[in-house]
């Protein structure tokens, strides 16, 4: 693992995460709202991931992915309740309190979507060092 800073990344950060805000404040649907969303999250997680390091695309793609099915199934565990922070609105917004098959397949999708755009390259984000 490479510690380093790509601006690239960074800035797609920054988009998808804005784009999160967008869609959380403005967007109240059965649709965009928790899926694509869900589906986003899992490119937040991956660009902010490779911002700063040079680790190749696929690892942290799958750890992404497996992060996401864990916060899932803790949902599933009803985990808020079991801490004792259901009252807590931040704790049930980042860990969340219902699971969703329907969220298992946008976090993989979003995985799709991460190995697809590193393969054609349409950031210009992947480097020989990945490979």
């Amino acid at each position: 693992m490479i510690f380093r800073f790509h601006k690239k990344y960074f800035a797609l950060t920054i988009l998808v995460f804005l784009i999160e805000v967008c869609i959380a404040m403005y967007v109240d649907d059965a649709i965009i709202r928790p899926y694509f969303g869900d589906t986003l999250v899992v490119l937040l997680l991956y660009y902010g991931i490779q911002s700063f390091f040079g680790i190749q695309p696929k690892i942290v793609a799958i750890g992404v992915l497996l992060f996401c099915y864990l916060i899932e199934i803790m949902q599933y565990f009803k985990l808020v309740n079991v801490l004792g922070l259901q009252e807590s609105k931040l704790a049930r917004i980042i860990i969340g309190s219902s699971f969703s098959w329907f969220d298992m397949i946008a976090y993989t999708l979003g995985f799709i979507l991460i190995l697809w755009l590193e393969k054609i390259n349409i950031f210009g984000t992947f480097s020989t060092k990945h490979s």
